[in-house]
């Protein structure tokens, strides 16, 4: 699908709280010994409909966390989310990772593993069913996952894609 209806959002208007979904330690083989390093995946979010993710690679822990926040809110999108869940079902990929999303009836909570529950919690969504299928890797994951919802279209905006009132995108 044409990905047209993303919506970029600058950083600087809004306060955006961060979650480390993974870090590792990397390793590079020199001739003089090996040399370690650090690579987090961070995902940033205010919890009402604005998320991003990014990846930070240094020496240190901490140095490799903040180039992730710094990152992450480069890469901001905006995510219809309604009545604290998502406007419809939706699937999502990259690289090996496949995710599917859907909405869920108020009071069921987060149905997510790992980084995904990380990018559903930071958009703000409470109630939403969701699968990771194929590979595990918490960067691909993230990233179908933020796929998935930079798909969704609320009503309102099919409605102006299609030109047509809001009326009859619910009556047909």
């Amino acid at each position: 699908m044409a990905k047209t209806n993303i919506k970029k959002v600058k950083s600087s208007d809004i306060e955006l709280k961060d979650k480390l979904v993974n870090i590792r330690r990397v390793t590079k083989v020199t001739k003089g010994g090996r040399t370690f390093g650090f690579s987090a995946v961070v995902v940033v979010g205010d919890e009402n409909g604005v998320v991003g993710h990014g990846l930070g690679k240094a020496k240190e822990v901490t140095t490799a966390i903040s180039k992730g926040i710094d990152d992450a809110k480069k890469n901001l999108i905006k995510v219809p989310v309604i009545n604290g869940s998502i406007p419809h079902a939706q699937l999502g990929k990259y690289g090996g990772a496949r995710v599917y999303i859907q909405p869920a009836s108020h009071g069921t909570g987060v149905i997510a593993g790992g980084a995904m529950r990380a990018v559903l919690e930071s958009v703000g969504v409470t109630d939403v069913l969701a699968k990771s299928k194929g590979s595990s890797n918490p960067a691909n994951v993230v990233k179908a996952t933020i796929d998935a919802l930079a798909q969704l279209r609320d009503a309102s905006t099919i409605a102006q894609t299609r030109g047509i009132s809001i009326d009859k995108v619910f009556n047909g």
